[in-house]
């Protein structure tokens, strides 16, 4: 007599419905900000520059931090315009009002071929429209080149009323006037001026 048992089909293993691949594409990306101070030597060093910090070195004393974390830190943080650098480190109130309002404008390329020139025109420079003059000398002749060369052609003469026009507008949103960037630009050779007629020279 056989003494085999029926044996019961095989089973096959429970299976888990797969996870749709379009699940993670709708995680949002984490906000930039959030990266920039999920790192705690970046959150020290900016700390640092909001109590008052104007230096990498008051930053290292205040912060607690090593030459390079605080090196690495600060440069982050100019890299994402949470600070600036124009004669001394200072919180970038103005960038973070640009982001409370949700109108955070892209990095702007001004096409200089210069990495540090594009860096000085991002900062001083945006929409067309000036923020205000550097306070250190290099910075701000850089930021007059840059205003002479998009607003006047080489070797048009135009009369003092449209070179106020045209001036007045890089002021909407700066404190400084259009007469004050009239005159730097006549003192550095960018315009020349004669019996009330301006001209740009094809070189400086």
């Amino acid at each position: 007599m056989s003494t085999d048992l029926p044996t019961s089909p095989p089973t096959s293993p429970p299976t888990v419905p797969s996870t749709p691949s379009t699940v993670s594409s709708n995680v949002p990306s984490p906000d930039p900000l959030i990266g920039l101070f999920a790192e705690e030597t970046r959150v020290r060093a900016f700390a640092a520059v909001a109590l008052g910090a104007d230096t990498p070195t008051k930053v290292m004393e205040r912060a607690g931090l090593s030459p390079r974390d605080a090196t690495a830190a600060l440069r982050r943080l100019l890299g994402q315009d949470v600070i600036t650098d124009d004669g001394g480190l200072a919180v970038a109130y103005g960038h973070f009002r640009r982001l409370a309002r949700g109108t955070r404008a892209p990095a702007e390329t001004h096409g200089s071929g210069d990495e540090g020139t594009d860096a000085v025109l991002r900062t001083f420079v945006r929409g067309g429209r000036l923020i205000r003059l550097p306070a250190q000398w290099h910075r701000k002749l850089v930021v007059l080149r840059h205003i002479a060369e998009q607003t006047f052609e080489p070797d048009v003469e135009y009369p003092e009323r449209t070179v106020n026009e045209r001036l007045r507008a890089w002021c909407e949103d700066a404190p400084v006037d259009h007469v004050t960037l009239r005159r730097y630009l006549v003192d550095l050779h960018h315009l020349t001026r004669e019996h009330g007629v301006y001209r740009r020279p094809a070189q400086v």
